[in-house]
């Protein structure tokens, strides 16, 4: 069965070598990565090499919601594809792949996300979890 594909662009006034950093450095990931208005950050743990692990954990009223991962591949600026799991052991997960190329004064990110084909009905929602990370991004780098 084919997984099913969101995909999300944004424009960011900064360049490519900015936004693509943002992924990868837990201090400044810490503020916008799966980062809510009325959560609190708890854990941010970011291992940036190919093969690295990634943990971002942050409590919102409702419970935490816990995010992790390995990074796939790695090519600053330009590239960065990692898995995305629920479950902190898990070795699969959802594949998330960020592209950013230069737009002018600034960079152009498409976000695709690939999730097995029974999951089919959080694709709605993941689109519209990403655009609000991407925008949370947009408002870090302003």
């Amino acid at each position: 069965m084919n997984p099913v594909v969101v995909r999300v662009s944004r424009r960011f006034d900064a360049s490519p070598e900015r936004v693509f950093d943002a992924w990868l450095d837990p201090a400044t990931a810490g503020r916008w990565l799966f980062a809510t208005a009325d959560g609190q950050m708890q854990r941010v743990q970011i291992e940036a090499r190919v093969g690295g692990r990634y943990a971002i954990v942050e409590r919102r009223p409702n419970g935490d919601a816990e995010h992790f991962g390995r990074y796939l591949e790695i090519d600053r600026p330009h590239r960065l594809v990692f898995a995305l799991a629920m479950e902190e052991d898990a070795d699969q997960g959802d594949r998330i792949t960020v592209e950013i190329t230069a737009d002018g004064s600034g960079s152009l990110l498409t976000l695709t996300h690939e999730m097995a084909a029974e999951h089919a009905e959080y694709a709605k929602p993941a689109e519209s979890g990403w655009t609000m990370v991407l925008a949370a991004l947009a408002r870090h780098l302003a």
